[in-house]
């Protein structure tokens, strides 16, 4: 038998159903499990607390795949898991069936398959694996995805740095069906996009900012607007289908920037309403303040700032240097859409950070609205380090 016990006392986050066992936590470690080994866990008392995934050389020694079941980590198992995944989706207004559609359909722990995520771009699929359990477990994932979905192909980004610390090797290409070397089309909200599932950020997308675009879009009307850390224009697009009177694309990748000019087109707004710069995002907005200019609106989605909790003082002075230098470029009445995705980084602190932004900048703000993950991106109560993503709509004085 293949087990780890726990250290007296340290069982406490098992018990209510956290899904990580850190390696300072075991007591003892039974039938020598190797990379994704499914392991049983228990109590330093000897009660049985769940089946769990062994990552032999991750600080997360461990991550359950269920609680107080014992049960086959199978093909039957992970025919359940995404099942239930695409059905609670469903239920929410995601069609799998949708040849247009994109949306997450497996968010890791939050789902029952941690370190695994799961986006369906239109027909296609892109997979990111994280963890060992997944890892091992991949080839009877892609199986099981591709009868339950009906696509045409899986793609997998298993490229991210955070594999090493699982001991795992980066990996990518196809391994069900077929690929398309160029992006694949999809929908959101009536706005078209096109999704390079080989090449794009993350798994080809930002997927979990659906429903602020959609919010920029709704308040974009009759302003000038700029769109910092731009990617493919996401929220450009929805500024102009909004009525945006200029929109301005920031961003620092000439490729990302061709094909948010060709996204413009393809939806049918009008090009001259909007003006793609290639630069440097902080570089751009300290040009615009020597120069006085001032935006209506800016948008601010800049990629992960704390990679590591020992990174976060660092972080945290490079989210306000940036709120800082576009509240100061903020006409009177502006607003600012300002995100985070540092997961370390909670919203008290962001919300602290930004405000201490407002305050050097001798700003008075008001909070419109709070953002989060959308619908397909839901949350464990039992896993709070799955709500990484948080946002604020301000107003400026």
């Amino acid at each position: 038998m293949k087990a780890i016990t726990l250290k007296a006392g340290r069982d406490k986050s098992a018990i209510r159903r956290h899904p990580w066992i850190f390696s300072g936590a075991i007591d003892e470690v039974m039938g020598d499990p190797q990379l994704g080994d499914t392991v049983e866990v228990y109590s330093y008392n000897s009660d049985f607390l769940g089946m769990a995934a062994y990552s032999p050389a991750s600080q997360i020694r461990a991550r359950f795949w269920t609680f107080k079941e014992k049960t086959e980590i199978n093909k039957a198992f992970f025919e359940r898991i995404i099942e239930d995944a695409i059905e609670k989706r469903a239920a929410r207004g995601f069609d799998i069936h949708d040849k247009l559609a994109a949306f997450r359909i497996v968010f890791s722990e939050n789902d029952g398959i941690p370190g695994c995520i799961i986006d369906k771009y239109g027909e296609y699929l892109s997979v990111e694996i994280l963890a060992a359990g997944p890892e091992v477990n991949r080839a009877v994932i892609y199986k099981v995805l591709a009868e339950k979905t009906g696509c045409k192909g899986i793609y997998e980004r298993c490229d991210s740095d955070v594999r090493k610390k699982e001991g795992l090797e980066t990996r990518t290409g196809t391994v069900f069906g077929e690929v398309p070397e160029e992006p694949v089309p999809m929908e959101e909200n009536g706005v078209k996009f096109l999704i390079d599932i080989r090449n794009g950020h993350k798994t080809g997308y930002y997927l979990d900012q659906r429903d602020a675009r959609r919010r920029v879009g709704e308040v974009a009307k009759g302003r000038n607007v700029l769109n910092c850390f731009c990617y493919t224009g996401g929220f450009g697009l929805y500024a102009l289908k909004g009525g945006a009177e200029h929109v301005y694309q920031v961003d620092v990748s000439k490729s990302a920037l061709k094909i948010a000019k060709d996204l413009v087109m393809l939806n049918g707004l009008p090009t001259a309403k909007v003006t793609h710069t290639e630069a440097d995002v902080f570089m751009y907005l300290r040009k615009c303040r020597d120069r006085g200019e001032t935006f209506d609106m800016i948008v601010l989605d800049p990629p992960k700032f704390v990679e590591a909790k020992d990174h976060l003082e660092k972080g945290a002075r490079g989210y306000k240097d940036i709120n800082l230098l576009a509240i100061k470029l903020l006409a009177p009445g502006g607003i600012l859409a300002t995100f985070s995705c540092s997961g370390l980084m909670g919203m008290d602190l962001f919300q602290k950070v930004v405000a201490d932004a407002a305050a050097d900048a001798h700003r008075d703000m008001q909070i419109i609205e709070r953002f989060g993950q959308p619908a397909d991106h839901p949350v464990s109560l039992a896993f709070p380090e799955g709500q990484y993503l948080k946002g604020l709509l301000l107003q400026a004085d």
